[in-house]
C-alpha cells in the first residue's frame, strides 16, 4: 500500500484521539520537540505562517495567536478528518485546506515562515515536500520540523508490543517509506536533505521530552489512537479490541501502578531559506 492510501484514512478516522492527546501533552509543556519548533520560527504580528500536515491544528492556532492581529497562518493535511476538525475551532485568522504537502497550491515566496511538525516522516518523497517547502518561502525564512525517534520509552514499548503483536495482526506497511523514514532517522542525512532542497543553511537539534500518563487505562486508550496500533485493532472484531486493551492494562499496572512517565526524542531541523 502506498503512504498516499494509508496514512490520510488513519489519520482521518482517528484525528479526534489525536487532538485529544496532543492537546494535553502541549498543554503541559510535555510536547517539547513541537514547542522547539514553535520557538525557532519566532512567529511575529502581521506574518503569514504556513504549517505542513498540520493535523488538527494544534500548532496552528497557537501560531495564530502569534501573529495576531494582521497576520494568518494557513495549516495544510492530506487527511480530511483532521482538516475537519482543525475548522471547528473557527479561529479567525487560521484557515485549513486539504493538501498534499509535496504539492503546494501556493505561489513562490508566499510565505515569511513554515512549520511541521510529525509530519514529514509521511510524505514519501521528502526531497519533493521539503523542496516545495522552500519554493514558497521568501528569502530569509525560517523553517522549522519535528520528528519523532523510536517508541516513547523503550521498557514501556515493550511490554506493550508484546501484548500487540500477541493480540493483533500486523500493522499495515507503506512500501514507499524506506527512503525517507532513513533520512528522518538520520541527523545529517535530514540537514543534507534540506540543503539540497535549496535552504541556504540547515542545523538538527536532538530534544528529548518526557510525557505522564495518568494510569495505565489512559496510556493505553492514547496508544489505542495512534495510527499503528489502530490500523492494527480496526482489523479484529469488538471482542477481540477488548481483550486486548484489558491485558495491556494488566501488563503495565504490574510494573507501573500508578502513573507512567515515558520518555521520547525528537530531531528537530531549523533551517533558513
Amino acid at each position: 500500500m502506498k503512504s498516499k492510501d494509508l496514512y490520510p484514512a488513519i489519520f482521518s478516522r482517528h484525528a479526534a484521539a489525536y487532538d485529544r492527546r496532543l492537546d494535553q501533552i502541549m498543554a503541559r509543556g510535555e510536547a517539547r520537540g513541537r514547542q522547539r519548533v514553535l520557538d525557532l520560527v519566532d512567529a511575529r504580528p502581521g506574518m503569514r505562517v504556513l504549517d505542513l500536515a498540520c493535523g488538527p491544528g494544534n500548532l496552528a492556532w497557537r501560531l495564530a495567536a502569534l501573529v495576531a492581529p494582521d497576520g494568518e497562518v494557513v495549516g495544510v493535511d492530506l487527511a480530511p478528518g483532521m482538516i475537519e476538525l482543525a475548522r471547528r475551532r473557527s479561529v479567525r485568522n487560521a484557515r485549513f485546506e486539504v493538501m498534499d504537502i509535496e504539492q503546494l497550491a501556493f505561489p513562490n515566496a508566499s510565505f515569511d515562515a513554515a512549520v511541521c511538525g510529525h509530519g514529514l516522516q509521511f510524505a514519501p518523497h521528502l526531497d519533493v515536500a521539503m523542496s516545495e517547502a522552500r519554493r514558497v518561502l521568501r528569502e530569509e525564512s525560517r523553517f522549522a520540523a519535528s520528528l519523532p525517534l523510536g517508541s516513547p520509552s523503550q521498557a514501556v514499548q515493550e511490554l506493550l508490543d508484546k501484548v500487540i503483536n500477541r493480540r493483533l495482526p500486523p500493522a499495515p506497511r507503506a512500501v514507499d517509506q524506506e527512503k525517507t523514514r532513513r533520512i528522518t532517522a538520520d541527523a545529517d542525512a535530514l540537514m543534507r536533505a534540506a540543503l539540497e532542497a535549496g535552504f541556504a543553511s540547515a542545523k538538527v537539534e536532538l530534544v528529548e521530552e518526557k510525557v505522564v500518563w495518568e494510569s495505565a487505562e489512559q496510556l493505553v486508550a492514547m496508544c489505542a489512537s495512534w495510527w499503528d496500533c489502530a490500523a492494527r485493532l480496526e482489523e479484529v472484531d469488538e471482542e477481540r479490541r477488548q481483550d486486548f486493551v484489558d491485558e495491556a492494562i494488566d501488563v503495565l499496572r504490574r510494573d507501573h501502578p500508578g502513573a507512567i512517565e515515558t520518555t521520547g526524542r525528537n530531531f528537530v531541523l531549523f533551517a533558513v531559506a
